[in-house]
């Protein structure tokens, strides 16, 4: 085979191998598009400005996120430990308010809208509604990373501590 042949064979596989690189690349979803669905919450862990470390809701905690694809979100976390109200007709009006309120410290819940920042990797939660009220009309930031079905969320509070959650599908 000719040297002029063996150098056209050659470029025409180097293109192909260009062409299947970028179709490659232009099929790669957006972080967006990765976050959409449900996530349920693997651990939340709070590191104080000492070093210190703390798990909010235990352990084991239970929670999910949920973001869908038109830019609303809801997300819960709790502890799977907290004490059982006492039976009544109507727990929420019958159960006295200190009661609900350790129940619900071991709890929290928010709704509302959220979007990306692809460039810096950000989650922007903007909380429409919460089991915290001061919560609502409030924006949170939070770094994302993902590795195959495991999402991680961090981030540092108002009270300089770093908050960090992960989540799998």
């Amino acid at each position: 085979m000719k040297r002029r042949n063996v150098l056209k064979i050659f470029a025409v596989i180097l293109l192909g191998f260009v062409v299947l690189a970028s179709n490659a690349v232009a099929q790669q979803k957006s972080l967006k598009e990765q976050l959409v669905g449900a996530w349920t919450l693997v651990s939340f862990e709070v590191t104080n400005k000492d070093g210190a470390t703390q798990q909010t809701f235990g352990p084991n905690p239970r929670g999910v996120l949920i973001l869908d694809a038109g830019g609303k979100y809801a997300q819960m976390w709790g502890r799977p430990d907290r004490p059982k109200l006492k039976a009544s007709e109507n727990l929420r009006r019958d159960t006295p308010a200190a009661e609900l309120g350790e129940a619900a410290r071991g709890f929290a819940a928010g709704f509302g809208t959220w979007s990306v920042n692809e460039a810096d990797k950000t989650l922007i939660s903007r909380w429409e509604g919460a089991l915290i009220p001061n919560m609502e009309d409030r924006e949170t930031k939070v770094s994302v990373s993902l590795a195959g079905n495991e999402l991680k969320l961090s981030a540092i509070s108002r009270a300089a501590e770093k908050v960090e959650l992960v989540y799998k599908r």
